[in-house]
Order: C-alpha cells, then structure tokens, then sequence
C-alpha cells in the first residue's frame, strides 16, 4: 500500500482509538464507580444498574447508526467522522464532570444515563463510518489487512483504558480510587478526543466514495428507503454480527468482572489478565484480514463460529477455577484467538455486501441493531444469571448465539473479490445481485 493509503489508515485508526477508549473505560472502572452513583446496597445489584446504563448506550446505536450513516453516505466519510469524536469528546466531559449520589441524589445517574446516550450515538455511527472508511481507503487486494485496523485500534483503546486502570491501581488508594480517581480516565478521553477532531478534519476523502460508479439517486443516499433494496444483506449483517458481537462483549468488558467476582480474583489481576491477552488480540487481526485477503473470508468466519459453539461453555467453565494469573490468562487469550476469525475481518465483510451511496447506513444501522439486541445486553444478561444462581446459563447462551451465526456463514457467499466501486451499478456485469452475496 502506499503513503496515502497509510495515512488514512492511521488518521482513521486514531480517531477510532479514541472512540472506543471512551465506550469502554465506562465498562472498565465501573466496579470503581458503581457505589458512587446509587445508594448502598448489594454490589451486584450496582454493577446491574451501571450495566443497565451501559446497554442504554447501545440502544442509542441505532440512532446512531441511522443519523450518522445518512451522513456518511450523503456529505461523506470525512464529515461523519469529524461529527462522531465530537459527540464522544463531549460524552466523555460528562462523565466526568457528573455529580455523585451523595451530592445529588440520582441527578448524578441522570447525568451518566445522557452521557452513555451521547456516547451510543457517536459510536452507532463511528463503527459504520470507520469501517467503511478503512474499507474503501485500501486497495482490493488489501481490504482485509487495512479493515482489520478497526479491531486494532478499538482494542488499543481498550488497552489504554486497562493500562490506565493497572497505573491508578498502582499509584491511588482503594478509596482514593472509588471517591475521584474514577474520573481521570474520562477527562482524558474528552482531551484526546478534542486533538482527534483536529487531525479528522484534514483527513483525506476517500476514492471509492468520490468516483463510484453505482446508480442509487443523489436523493436516495443514505436513506431508509435506499436500505429497504437490500433488505437480504441488512439482515445478513445482523445474522453474522449475532454471535460475534455477544463473544466479542464476553472476553472485553465481561471478562475482568468475571475474573474478578466468579473466579475470585483479585481486581488487579483481573484488570492485568484482559491487559495482556488484548494486546495480543490486537496483534492478531492485521494477521487474520492478511490470511483472508488470500483465502477468503468465510473460512475464517467459519473456524470462529465453530470454536464459539463448542468452546465457551469449556472455557467460562474453567475460567471460574483458574485461581491465579496464567491459567486465567492462557484461557483468556484461547477465547481471543477464537473471535479473531470475527472481529479482523467483520468490517470488511459488511461494507463489501452495499454499493457506495449506502454503504455505511447498510453497515451501520443493521450491526447497531445486532449490537443493541445482543452485544450492549451480554454484560446484563451475564449477571442475570448471575444474580439468579444459574450463571452458567449464561455460557450457553454466548454458544448458542455462535451457532445462529455458524449457520448464516456456512450459507453466505464469499465477498472478497467484489468492486466496491461498482456494487448496485446498473451498468456492468462485474456488478453482482444480492443473490450473489448471499444464498438463501
């Protein structure tokens, strides 16, 4: 690939870091200020109400993945962007900045509740934008490799979440930590975001986007009714999301509250487990959209679906008794070999089934939808079942999500080699029909 197409990939990357930095230092540091938010009570009990305002956040997704893919499709990747690290920058200073229980009852909750509905929007429309932005910005035989960049960069953000958490551990008290500490890392997140909005908006548009030759109505970019012509895809976009997102939402943000409260570790080595194995994860997806741009993509939606399916209840099993760092770790990192088969190359995978003038509503707005039914819902369906004495109820759940997708992948065609420029044209042979993506 050459400078330019790097310079995309890293502009894009950047700002992605930055969003999901501040989607997930919420899930991360909130065992920290869970407490500070609702009066005394069972510990369980708040974690549930934190999750309950996190999955909020991602019924704002859709919304999100309407109004900024509308954007996206209609003004163009660049603006769209631009629009979502403002929303987070702000989001992120929210929470920051919202007063405690003690100080104004649940006006500080109410607070947290805007904030996570602020950040649902802005990522609703960050992960549609992104994906197709590194997408489109790569040549054909690379869109894999480049793609997988979006993987990196959530999961760096995530990684600087956790590294920030592992330093205020090490540095602050316990009470220090639950009375203020809790806040830095939003505070953060609100500056970085404000330096990533300058960088965006001299990001370069990209040249699928500006010369495509597909023929949706300058009218009729963006929209619902554009959308409604590819309904197959749409709803093959939820069917594949299901179960990688469920997983996904597992090992990440589930996974140090599991250690931490089911398997009885420590919160410092909960927090150093999901560290080391996700630095790992991240250098495994630009390794997994390489070997996809050489053998295809389903192969490796296939071996994740599969592993899914018949190892989360073995491994959730054994991660309740892993009593110390690395057999938690070893398992840890296991799971996150297996979802790389999703998440390297899902971005991809979803902006190659739509032609340009709705490439990112179709990716948005039907992965938002997956994303708010099952991904924003894992954590609280996690301590349900929890709360209910039947937690590993919630093991077979994640498994049984794998195995809707496994069939949706064992049925879909291979999207590797499509035009981007030239999906939906109406001109062209090369331009292929939805029964060409997707058999039914």
């Amino acid at each position: 690939m050459g400078r330019a197409q790097w310079k995309k990939i890293w502009v894009g990357s950047a700002g992605n870091m930055v969003e999901w930095f501040d989607w997930f230092v919420y899930a991360s540091f909130a065992t920290y200020f869970a407490g500070a938010f609702f009066p005394e009570g069972n510990d369980t009990a708040k974690l549930m109400n934190t999750a309950g305002i996190f999955a909020v956040g991602f019924f704002m997704r859709p919304v999100g993945g309407w109004l900024l893919g509308r954007v996206a499709d209609r003004k163009g990747r660049k603006t769209a962007l631009t629009l979502t690290v403002t929303l987070m920058s702000a989001s992120a200073l929210l929470i920051a900045i919202a007063p405690t229980y003690s100080v104004a009852g649940y006006g500080g909750a109410a607070v947290l509740l805007v904030a996570r509905l602020l950040q649902g929007l802005s990522v609703g429309g960050e992960y549609a934008a992104s994906a197709t932005y590194l997408t489109e910005a790569s040549p054909p035989e690379h869109r894999g490799f480049a793609s997988s960049f979006q993987y990196v960069s959530m999961t760096a953000g995530q990684i600087l979440g956790l590294g920030i958490l592992i330093i205020l551990q090490n540095t602050m008290s316990s009470q220090a930590l639950h009375s203020w500490g809790w806040r830095i890392p939003f505070i953060i997140g609100a500056l970085a975001a404000a330096v990533v909005f300058y960088l965006r908006r001299a990001m370069l548009e990209t040249e699928v986007y500006e010369e495509s030759g597909d023929d949706t109505p300058d009218r009729l970019k963006g929209t619902i009714t554009a959308l409604l012509g590819h309904k197959r895809e749409a709803f093959l976009v939820i069917a594949l999301t299901m179960g990688g997102t469920v997983a996904y939402y597992t090992y990440t943000t589930y996974l140090t509250k599991y250690l931490s409260h089911s398997a009885g570790l420590p919160k410092e080595t909960a927090t150093l487990v999901s560290f080391c194995a996700l630095i790992i994860f991240a250098c495994l997806q630009p390794l997994a959209g390489r070997l996809s741009d050489r053998i295809g993509r389903r192969p490796l939606l296939i071996t994740f679906a599969l592993g899914s399916t018949f190892l989360t209840v073995p491994i959730m099993t054994m991660l309740r008794h892993a009593g110390s760092f690395w057999p938690a770790f070893g398992l840890s990192l296991l799971a996150l070999v297996v979802i790389t088969g999703y998440t390297s190359i899902n971005a991809c995978v979803k902006a190659e089934l739509f032609p340009t003038g709705v490439r990112a509503l179709g990716v948005a707005l039907p992965y938002a939808i997956a994303n708010a039914l099952f991904g924003g819902t894992a954590e609280y369906v996690a301590l349900w079942f929890k709360d209910a004495g039947m937690e590993s109820g919630f093991f077979w759940y994640v498994a049984g999500c794998a195995a809707v997708s496994l069939i949706v992948y064992l049925t879909m065609r291979e999207t590797r080699d499509i035009d981007l420029k030239r999906v939906g044209a109406a001109a062209g042979h090369d331009a292929p029909a939805p029964a060409q993506v997707a058999a039914r």
